[in-house]
């Protein structure tokens, strides 16, 4: 096994459990918080379950390697809405270094794909190089 495929594997891992627990605390911390912070940045309210829909099933899809480059090309768009409507006024430290981390994670998947350690790759949907 190569090294590319694990720390492929390693990304995958990380990224999507870190997008899993957002999507998921923004359903267990009532979601109508959300919502109201989107509105509050000019964001269709809706937007807010789409994007925890995104997180907290895509979140599950990359951590298995299921349809990894489509979910992380979601989470590349996500990143961005975050960092353009919320995060980019405030400082680099402690204000959008996570969500710049995340979003070269995501466009590392976009790339590179889920790798031989997926299902995408078990079931043939991806050609793989590593």
């Amino acid at each position: 096994m190569k090294g590319y495929a694990i720390g492929t594997l390693f990304i995958r891992i990380v990224l999507g459990l870190t997008f899993f627990i957002h999507g998921l605390s923004k359903f267990q911390g009532g979601i109508e918080g959300t919502v109201g912070f989107f509105d509050s940045l000019g964001i269709p309210g809706f937007i807010a379950y789409v994007v925890a829909v995104i997180e907290l099933i895509g979140g599950v899809a990359v951590i298995v390697g299921l349809g990894t480059r489509i979910v992380a090309a979601l989470f590349v768009f996500v990143m961005l809405g975050a960092i353009f409507t919320a995060k980019l006024g405030a400082p680099f430290l402690g204000g959008y270094e996570l969500d710049i981390a995340l979003l070269a994670m995501s466009l590392h998947l976009v790339f590179a794909g889920s790798g031989t350690l997926s299902l995408d790759h078990l079931l043939k949907k991806e050609e793989s190089y590593s």
